[in-house]
């Protein structure tokens, strides 16, 4: 699209959808009534959207699919890229959930580009059973024990591990400066399946509905926002 180009909303829709198929236009105005995105309008009304438009969008989306970011960081990542401090398209690092030791994080590397090729943070993660253990720093013991629990599984119908499997061995490793271990996060994950009942419940009426992922995902969200919440004001008051 040579630059200067704008396109509607429509149009937009199919250019982005081939990487989320769940997307829909309402999800783009949701998106656009938040602030993550400015469109210009025309006379008419209409939303004008450019070649900058359209990757500060894919840029969103897939800090939401693959990082599960909310919306309020991904604001505040928007921020740094909008002031020139970030590039657009930069993302999180695999550091961020817990820097690996120093004596596998060099071999982790390698290993990882050796199968996936050149990294693409803008795919999900995929490791190997003996990567998951270098990259997170967890003890293989402690993984055999997460898998007997079902707590950590390989993505269904592969050997790969993606990264909630990832995220769940880096925060038990840290726990564990905690004195908690798995017997705590199996807690954990109780209380995330109650929640997770909540939720298809609530939403249940609408499971029919064109928009029913993008209500399911918006739930979500507002679900960990409130626990999260709840836990500060129980630890703190």
């Amino acid at each position: 699209m040579p630059t200067g180009q704008f396109r509607s909303i429509g149009a937009v829709l199919p250019i982005l959808k081939s990487e989320f198929p769940e997307l829909s236009i309402s999800k783009i105005r949701f998106l656009e009534d938040q602030g993550l995105v400015s469109p210009e309008r025309a006379q008419s009304g209409y939303r004008r959207y450019s070649n900058v438009d359209i990757e500060r969008l894919r840029y969103i989306l897939r800090l939401q699919r693959d990082y599960f970011m909310p919306l309020k960081k991904i604001k505040e990542r928007l921020a740094l890229v909008d002031s020139g401090a970030e590039p657009m398209g930069a993302t999180p690092e695999l550091p961020s959930l817990g820097t690996p030791p120093a004596k596998t994080e060099a071999k982790t590397k390698q290993s990882v580009e050796e199968q996936s090729g050149p990294r693409d943070t803008s795919k999900p993660i995929k490791l190997t059973r003996r990567q998951l253990i270098q990259v997170s720093g967890l003890s293989e013991a402690t993984l055999v024990d997460l898998e007997r629990q079902q707590l950590v599984m390989p993505r269904r119908g592969s050997l790969v591990y993606g990264r909630e499997a990832l995220m769940i061995c880096v925060v038990t490793r840290k726990m564990q400066a905690y004195g908690m271990d798995t017997r705590h996060l199996r807690a954990i994950k109780q209380s995330a399946e109650r929640e997770a009942g909540m939720i298809e419940q609530a939403i249940m009426p609408l499971r029919r509905h064109p928009q029913a992922s993008e209500s399911l995902h918006e739930a979500t969200q507002l679900v960990m926002q409130a626990h999260a919440a709840l836990m500060y004001v129980v630890l703190h008051h």
